[in-house]
């Protein structure tokens, strides 16, 4: 593998097959669903094809084999030639997991593995036509990669062939060729010698032996007929192709004797017509069709000029290739993207946090100012500011999609393991949401969906006697709700029995039974969030062991998010999470605790109120209060947060900010409230990691710092 290769062009391969390879998984999927789907044959089909041939360009022999094996099975399915089954789609699968296993090693600087040989020995199997077998077909074996090379060529409608897949083409020419006569053989050899002294560049006799090989001699002939082809190796030209050649070389940008990748392109398009097979010869148009004008080709226009007369490419050094990308970019679209390093982008929005925190300074500075400008300047500094953040968060979203373009494997493969029948549908996936989201996102969201699959849709026998379709449905959804992000995992399947779980939290020692009894719903339902709580009787390699729900209800409240679960029996069950749109800027709700400030993270702040504490009642030895009909546990966080103010007497008033996790609700008493701010999270000192019910810390308008709480954290820990 060339490691040593330009590090840029390494890169641009990583960020190019790592999209392509994403996609692929989803489309493949899709295909078994829509196995008639040209278009998606051929998306596929390229897919591998660019892969393999990013691969081959830095060497990668183990990737470009397993790749041109899965390209051979979809160039015969999109010929016809072979239908789609789940037992082809089972290995084709496989052989994209072993391409993402060495793209990762590549990724890592390692050697990527090459992938089993009875796996290669399969794909071969099924890319040959429905009934044969490799001994049915032995004459074919030889000449395939030359069809391969040369069609995938022809296919392709957009995109550049690299000197690598250029080089392989004649390879593969030659190997093809090799019984057709010594003449052949002489011609694959002096083309195979002139490529070597110069790998980069094709000279003009190169490209004509090229045809000839193609085609035979004299057969390029476009609507000139095939006597008045002169020999090309006697330097002539039909005096009908001078004129347009002429045009053409002018409108090609240049004056080189280079043929562009754009002109090859064309080539191939003029010779076997936009995705046709090389089968299809210029003698094959229909009479309705005009026939291809080699003229009109930049190869053609190179024809003009005498053979015998030294070319450019022979008097460059190896990198005068790159001289023709000017004039291919210049005809192309100006760049509307750039592709920027994700710590640059932090660091922008780190700058952009220190702007919010100076900005908030400014306000409370201003707001103790007479001068009117004063206030306006700071007016429009705010204006200014919150334009900014918008614009630098804007950058850093990502679609949803990102993650949920994973979910249409982990469902087709779970499904056929479990033996069931289920349709996954996904909306919203073009919410966007911050990239570190949609990473942090991307586990709890597999476990949820697993969880659907494995507990939520029945079996296929037993929905149908419950009067349902066989096939069960999962529904992801995601949409944008003010600053915060909505997803939910729905299922139409067996939903939850409450009093089932009721039994499982009393069997588990989780509850009492008279603690159990008094559970809603609602409450029973977030049982299956407790660590080592499963509703299953038997552990499979699915689920069974508890493990997974809790992990997902401690990643949510990590991201300062919220789950919520809903189910009825027989009906299905959805999860539905809340999470913020950024983790970097964070609204919140200043509060005084004695001479301390804190911040309370705005996503969790219900109400606030005044409360006598003299109304405050005693249940179960628990603090509470009762507001329209509610019963609210009370809790003093001065007591926890503030420990010299423990023996201090208790004021007779307080204020109370009512704080919901999922679907509970308690209230804090707290000493003061000091408005709504946007605060920059700062990480703990070093001494201060890992301290309960802390988030971080931030510096407040008034230029003191403020400890975050973490809500959830804060309950578990004092609560």
């Amino acid at each position: 593998m060339a490691f040593d290769a330009d590090e840029e062009i390494l890169q641009d391969f990583l960020v190019e097959a790592g999209e392509i390879l994403e996609l692929l998984s989803e489309q493949l999927v899709d295909l078994e669903q829509h196995p008639e789907d040209s278009d998606l044959l051929n998306a596929i089909f390229r897919g591998f094809h660019t892969v393999k041939g990013g691969a081959g360009f830095l060497q990668l022999d183990a990737l470009v084999n397993c790749c041109h094996s899965a390209e051979n099975v979809f160039d015969t399915l999109r010929n016809h030639k072979r239908t789609v089954t789940s037992d082809l789609m089972d290995v084709v699968l496989q052989a994209l997991d072993n391409v993402n296993a060495m793209f990762d090693e590549v990724r890592n600087r390692e050697e990527p593995t090459p992938a089993p040989q009875s796996l290669i020995a399969t794909l071969d199997q099924y890319a040959l036509p429905e009934g044969e077998s490799p001994v049915d077909a032995p004459g074919d074996s030889p000449a395939r990669p030359a069809d391969d090379a040369v069609a995938a060529a022809a296919e392709e409608d957009h995109g550049d062939i690299t000197d690598e897949e250029f080089e392989q083409l004649l390879d593969a020419l030659e190997d093809g060729k090799g019984k057709a006569g010594d003449s052949a053989c002489e011609d694959a050899g002096s083309i195979e010698g002139a490529g070597s002294s110069n790998s980069d560049d094709i000279s003009d006799d190169e490209f004509e032996d090229l045809l000839d090989q193609l085609h035979g001699k004299g057969r390029f002939s476009g609507e000139v007929a095939s006597t008045d082809v002169p020999d090309p190796d006697a330097g002539g030209q039909p005096e009908a192709e001078k004129p347009a050649a002429a045009d053409d070389k002018k409108a090609s940008g240049g004056d080189s004797d280079l043929i562009t990748d754009d002109e090859f392109e064309r080539l191939l398009d003029e010779l076997h017509g936009k995705g046709k097979s090389p089968a299809h010869s210029a003698g094959d148009e229909k009479p309705g069709n005009s026939a291809p004008q080699p003229a009109s080709d930049g190869p053609a226009a190179n024809k003009s000029e005498p053979a015998t007369q030294p070319t450019e490419a022979s008097a460059r050094p190896t990198p005068a290739a790159k001289a023709a990308t000017p004039a291919r970019d210049s005809q192309a679209q100006a760049e509307t993207s750039v592709r920027v390093d994700t710590k640059r982008l932090d660091d922008i929005m780190n700058m952009v946090g220190e702007l919010v925190l100076v900005r908030n300074r400014l306000q409370r500075l201003g707001s103790e100012s007479e001068d009117s400008e004063m206030h306006k300047a700071v007016s429009n500094l705010d204006v200014v500011t919150t334009d900014l953040q918008s614009a630098v968060m804007a950058t850093r979203m990502q679609p949803i999609k990102k993650v949920f373009g994973r979910f249409p494997r982990v469902v087709r493969d779970l499904a056929r393991n479990l033996k069931k029948e289920i349709n996954l549908v996904m909306h919203g996936e073009d919410t966007d949401l911050d990239k570190n989201l949609v990473e942090a996102l991307a586990d709890p969201l597999v476990h949820l969906v697993r969880n659907s699959v494995d507990h939520g849709i029945e079996m296929p026998d037993v929905r149908e006697q419950a009067g349902k379709p066989r096939q069960g449905t999962v529904t992801l959804s995601a949409e944008q709700e003010g600053d915060h992000i909505l997803l939910s995992i729905e299922d139409d399947g067996g939903g939850m029995d409450p009093e089932k779980l009721r039994r499982k939290a009393v069997e588990k020692g989780i509850y009492d039974q008279d603690a159990a009894d008094r559970l809603t719903d609602n409450e029973c339902f977030n049982l299956i969030f407790a660590a080592g709580f499963s509703t299953k009787d038997q552990i499979s390699d699915v689920s069974g062991r508890g493990v997974g729900m809790d992990v997902v209800k401690t990643k949510i409240s990590q991201l300062n998010g919220q789950v919520h679960v809903e189910s009825k029996p027989g009906k299905g069950t959805a999860i539905r999470i809340k999470v913020p749109l950024t983790l970097a800027i964070m609204p919140t709700l200043m509060i005084m605790l004695g001479n301390q400030s804190f911040a309370l993270p705005l996503v969790n702040v219900v109400e606030i109120f005044h409360l006598d504490l003299s109304k405050k009642n005693v249940v179960d030895g628990r603090e509470c209060i009762v507001v329209r009909d509610k019963v609210f546990p009370l809790f003093h966080i001065k007591r926890w947060l503030v420990p010299s103010d423990t023996g201090t007497a208790e004021p007779e008033n307080a204020h109370v900010v009512i704080v919901a996790m999922g679907t509970r609700q308690v209230g804090f008493v707290v000493d003061q409230l000091v408005g709504q701010e946007e605060v920059v999270i700062k990480p703990l000192g070093r001494a201060l990691q890992g301290t309960p019910g802390m988030a971080g810390a931030t510096i407040t308008g008034d230029g003191r710092i403020a400890l975050i709480i973490d809500v959830p954290s804060l309950l578990q820990h004092y609560g």
